[in-house]
């Protein structure tokens, strides 16, 4: 079974990567109860034998499946599945309501205070910023950056706390981050809602600040609820590679 070019379910036409169609595989085998609850995953080697896939790209599927909160890996003694559906994913420390429910009391007034409060020194780390995002091809580095963009937004609003509270999530957002552009192809569509928001910023407009920052959240929202409860529709893959 070779699922380097094997087609997996989602929406759209977005073509989808090698460890995209391990992770439904996987995926789908446990929530049709092919691995009941509290079973073994087969080993790395035997899984990639099956599947004909590199130990790299099995990783990052089986680091998905544990995000999903579908397995648990037990150094020594495998991945054990701990449960048959997808509920509320785990970004670090967060599980990803509490996650988004935080983001949205806490960067949306943010950003209306930041079109207020802004230097020109933060509007200048803003685009230098989005312009390295902008041109970014690597997705750890580009999920690096988005963690220091949200960052940059906090420290325009002039308060010590809104950025300390940002440095708190920092690891669970760069985990979602990379969570939602490996799965949901979302680094473009990111990138315009990032530039909505600096362009608000600029303009000095409290309420197209909190606009734009309330759709960026509903968008990361949307993308998340499509991971977690995916529309089955078929669509071709490709090589390992990220469209």
């Amino acid at each position: 079974m070779n699922l380097s070019d094997s087609q997996t379910g989602g929406r759209g036409p977005r073509r989808v990567s090698a460890m995209e169609a391990v992770l439904a595989h996987l995926r789908g085998a446990i929530e049709r109860g092919e691995y009941a609850m509290g079973d073994k995953l087969p080993s790395e080697a035997e899984l990639c034998r099956t599947l004909e896939v590199s130990r790299p790209v099995l990783r990052e599927a089986l680091r998905a499946l544990q995000t999903m909160g579908l397995t648990v890996s037990r150094t020594g003694k495998g991945t054990f599945v701990v449960a048959n559906a997808v509920e509320d994913p785990t970004f670090g420390d967060y599980a990803a309501s509490d996650l988004l429910e935080v983001r949205r009391h806490i960067e949306i007034p943010v950003a209306g205070y930041a079109a207020v409060r802004r230097t020109q020194e933060n509007l200048d780390h803003l685009a230098h910023l989005l312009d390295r995002m902008e041109r970014e091809t690597d997705t750890t580095a580009w999920v690096a950056m988005d963690t220091l963009f949200h960052l940059a937004v906090a420290e325009a609003a002039q308060n010590p706390v809104f950025r300390r509270v940002i440095e708190e999530i920092r690891d669970a957002l760069a985990r979602q981050s990379a969570f939602l552009n490996e799965l949901g192809g979302r680094r473009e569509q990111s990138n315009r809602e990032h530039r909505a928001i600096v362009e608000a910023l600029v303009d000095g407009c409290e309420h197209d600040a909190v606009d734009a920052m309330s759709h960026h959240l509903d968008r990361v929202e949307t993308t998340l609820t499509d991971i977690v409860r995916p529309q089955r529709t078929d669509t071709p893959a490709e090589d390992g590679t990220e469209a």
